[in-house]
Parts: C-alpha cells; structure tokens; sequence
C-alpha cells in the first residue's frame, strides 16, 4: 500500500509540475476561485485534486467541479466545488481549498495534499467520483485540460464523467441526482434535468392554454444553449423569444446585457429596449446571467418606464403562492413556509412579506448561507435580490404531502400542485430556467400580467455602487453583513448619514467574488438614495485610501 501510494504521488507531482502557481494569492470565496482565466491553471489543477479528496472522504460520493465565473466580465473565470446533495462545498474545507491553491512550488503542494489527507484519514488509494462541466468562455476549454490533467493522475481510482459545456444548475442537479440513493430525485444526466423540469410543468399547467411567448436575455452564455435544448421539451407549452445568444463572438458575454446587467443598471439590455421588443401590452422579458443562475424579470408600465422585478419580487410571488397552497390543501399546521433575504433585499419586501404572517429570516451574502437557513423551514423560498434563488421542500414537508389524505378536490389539487412544484424546482441551487418556469406556473394559476405582480408593493428607490479599493480585506462586517466591524468609525459616519434621510438604510460589505466593495444605498426618494449613496461611497474610499497610506 505504500509503495502505491507513493507512486500515486509522484503521479500528481509530475502532472503538477506542468501547472506551476503564478505570483498571485488566491482565496476561495463565496463563489469559489474567480479571477482572470489565465491566473488560474493552477488553482484549477490543485481543486482536482481536492476534489478527489473530498469525494474519498466521503466514501466514495460523487463531487461536482464547475468552471465557471457567472456574470463576471469574459476574460475572468473560476472554479467552485460541489458537495454530494449538490449543495456548495463544505465550508470547513474552504480553507483546504485555499492552502492547496497558495503552496508556491510541487513538493509544498504534495505535503499539503498529505497533511489533509492525515488529518481527515484519507486513504488516498480509495476510490472517488468527480462530474464536471464548464460555461461558454474562451477559457474554458484550457482549464478543463488543468482539471483533467489532475485527475488523470489518479489513474482508475476516479470515476469521472464530463457533461461538458452546460449550466452552473445544471451540474448541481446531476451531482445530486448522482449521489441520490433512492434513485427518486431524477435521473443524473442533463436530458433528465429537463426531462424533470418538462414532466413538472407539464402537471402544473394542465389543461390551460399554452403560455404566451417570454422574450429572454441569454446574457450570451450558456443560458441561451440551455434554453433551445429544453425548448425542444415543451414546445407544446410554451415558446421563447431568446435574445443575446451569440456564445461565440469575442466579448460578447455578459456586456450589457444579463440579469446582473440588469439589476446593476436599472434598465433594459440595449437589445431588450430595441423598438418592438417588450412594446405589446402585457408583454414581459428576463434575463440569464452567464451561467444561468441568476434571474430578474422586468416590463414596462404602459409600454414606457421600465419596471424590474427582481429577487425580492421573485420571493414574493413564490412565497404567497405556496403558501396559498399550503392552505388550500388544509396542511398549514405541518407546512411552515418562510422567506430568506439578504441584506441586499429591498425593505419594502421584506415589511410585506411579513405582514403577511410569513416568517423572514436575514442572513448573510453568499447562497451557502441562504441555502442553511432554508433548511430549518418547511419549505424555505430564498432569493438574493440579484435574482439568485430557489426554494427548498424539506424531507418532512414532502412525506406529509406523499402521505396526505384529501377530502375534497380543492385540497387534492393543492397537494398534487406542491409535489409538482418540488419537482419543477431545483432543490439543490439557484436556477434560472426553472426559476422562470416557477414564475410563469404562478402568473398562470394567478391569471396575471406583469403589472398585476408588480402591484402587490412598491419597492423602495436603492441604489448598488461598486467601489474599488486598494484592500477589501479591511472591510469587516457583522449583524449579516449589515454593519462595519472595521475599519473603526466608518459604521458610525454611515449611520450618522443614514439618520439624516426618510426611510434610509446603506451598508457596506467588500464582495466575494471581485476586488472591490459594494455600497447599499435605499430611502423614500430617488434624490435621497442617491445622495446617500454618493455620501457613502465617498466615505468608503476616504477611508480606504487613508488606510492604505497609513
């Protein structure tokens, strides 16, 4: 045994050698690794590795890798680990992540893949699975080779599968259909994924009439490949206007266009605001970002102001649906229902959902955290404003509704409607086509347009500004990202300037996947939110720039 594993390491040192680390220190995020595309063989070669170790640890299970860096600009890109359930990866092991990415030569990168392996009794011989795809940057094809290259030094001790070009969903659903042992979940290949998704709404659309034609933005990414293949499914169902789907032109991913785009802006992609396009009354638009895991939907009020329904609208919609259900089917004492935000969500939102006797818990940036607290309700709908989201049907929640016992036709096809809407809905992360499919099955029950969503608050004026600054790390927060540990006095200049404007609320919290930090601004005017926003984010990069100099 220890000769062969001693073979099995120098295997991984000579493969290792032909991916030596650049001068730049990585960190394993919220997303995972993102940076610049050609900063990051290395890293990619080093989570390999890792997640062969994480798969032995685990006796066995399957663990995803996705390349991917989302609605980041063309040249970055990145690679994030996928945990068994298709949940992201166990954060006591972002820190291995981290030290596997940072070792500065071969053998500091082989003791390191030891020390872990000792500490967590590894038997690096064991056998490990690993899936793995990638999204449509031009990077992508070359890191794969890094990925492949890390694995192939295991030899036969790894089952691997590539799905190849598809979405960040897409992967978390064949990593947890995989790992599903009851073999109920779907079946793990990307025809199953829409072979679920098509079944599912199928049953919820029953015998209406078809759903009228919804134009989406691809952000020109992968999105756009995912929509024409599950088109194919429901072309009987429903149609779609897909815009921005060039996934082969230089430049073209995610600028300007996406739901990143979109929410960022506040206005429609250059494509989307052609003449024509969203001009029909009762016509309504979304956007993908680059890897398909975000979604905002928007319209315009009388063919002319442009209204974005986002995340929190998106909550919304889902939570007072299921909800609705849940009551329909008389099991609101064994159903609890509760919303998950951010502190990016908008006020608004969050004081109507609980006026409505829907529990709403706040938590910090990053689905890791969105998707824990999800776990602890019934059904769990969570949503970031930015459009990432899902909604999660707890074990016990679906054994009540298997085992449920109608007395009524109503309260059969509630049952029957929440069970269909477990399966349309991707349990295991963010997902923007079914996402939009959960949308369109609610308007559809409701009978609503745009407007009629819309209608139900009106969101506060905010504003997100993007500030550069010379070392995020010195931005420490708490109380879910609400407010600033560090730098010290900075929390205090923010209050201060909140206390002065109706209705206002600002935060500052540096962000998990670019190198910079991110200002929240809200109030009852436009004029007011953007006047704390400016005062904000002057204050951030005073403060910065003082710390840099110091």
């Amino acid at each position: 045994m220890a000769s062969q594993n001693q073979e099995l390491l120098q295997a991984i040192a000579k493969a290792a050698d032909q991916y030596p680390k650049p001068a730049v220190t990585f960190t394993y995020g919220t997303a995972g690794f993102r940076t610049l595309g050609e900063r990051l063989p290395s890293v990619i070669f080093r989570v390999g590795m890792l997640a062969v170790l994480r798969s032995q640890r685990l006796n066995g299970a399957t663990i995803g890798v996705m390349v991917t860096a989302s609605h980041n600009p063309e040249p970055d890109n990145g690679v994030k680990l996928v945990d068994p359930a298709g949940e992201m990866l166990e954060q006591s092991w972002e820190t291995h992540a981290t030290a596997l990415a940072n070792c500065e030569t071969t053998q500091d990168l082989i003791s390191a893949y030891e020390a872990i392996a000792a500490q967590m009794r590894i038997d690096i011989s064991s056998p490990a699975s690993v899936v793995y795809a990638y999204d449509t940057r031009p990077s992508g094809p070359g890191l794969i080779k890094a990925l492949e290259a890390s694995l192939s030094a295991f030899g036969d001790r790894v089952k691997i599968v590539n799905l190849g070009i598809t979405t960040t969903p897409v992967l978390h659903y064949v990593v947890k259909a995989t790992n599903d042992r009851s073999a109920t979940y779907g079946k793990p290949t990307i025809e199953g994924y829409y072979e679920k998704l098509a079944a599912a709404l199928k049953t919820l659309i029953g015998n209406r009439a078809p759903l009228a034609p919804l134009y989406v933005d691809c952000a020109n990414g992968v999105g756009a490949v995912a929509l024409e293949e599950f088109g194919k499914y429901v072309e009987n169902i429903m149609t779609f206007k897909a815009l921005n789907t060039d996934t082969k032109s230089k430049g073209a991913l995610n600028y300007q266009c996406g739901a990143d785009f979109v929410k960022t802006k506040q206005q429609l992609p250059p494509s989307v605001a052609e003449p024509g396009v969203l001009a029909q009354p009762d016509t309504r638009g979304a956007s993908f970002d680059g890897d398909a895991d975000r979604i905002v939907y928007y319209y315009l009020r009388d063919g002319k102001t442009f209204r974005l329904l986002d995340g929190d609208k998106i909550a919304v919609l889902a939570a007072l649906f299921i909800e609705d259900l849940v009551k329909r089917a008389r099991l609101q004492d064994a159903i609890k229902v509760g919303v998950v935000q951010t502190a990016y969500a908008n006020g608004s939102s969050t004081k109507f959902i609980k006026e409505r006797n829907i529990p709403v818990t706040c938590t910090a940036t990053g689905v890791k955290h969105l998707h824990h607290a999800a776990l602890k309700y019934d059904v769990g709908v969570y949503f970031e404003a930015n459009g990432h989201g899902t909604v999660l049907f707890s074990a016990a929640a679906l054994e009540t509704l298997h085992k449920a016992k109608p007395s009524s036709p109503e309260e059969d096809k509630a049952t029957k409607n929440l069970l269909a809407l477990s399966e349309l809905i991707n349990q295991a992360v963010g997902d923007a086509l079914s996402d939009l499919l959960l949308v369109e099955v609610i308007l559809a029950h409701r009978a609503w347009g745009a407007a009629e969503w819309d209608a139900g608050y009106e969101d506060l004026p905010n504003r997100l500004v993007k500030v550069e600054v010379p070392d995020r790390t010195i931005f420490l927060t708490t109380d879910a990202e609400r407010k600033l540990t560090s730098p010290l006095g900075l929390q205090k200049l923010i209050d201060e300037a909140v206390a002065k404007v109706e209705q206002g609320r600002s935060f500052v919290r540096p962000s998990g996947t670019e190198d910079c930090v991110r200002v929240y601004a809200e109030a009852s005017t436009t004029p007011a939110t953007d006047q704390l926003a400016a005062i904000v984010t002057d204050l951030v990069k005073h403060t910065a720039a003082a710390a840099a100099t110091a």
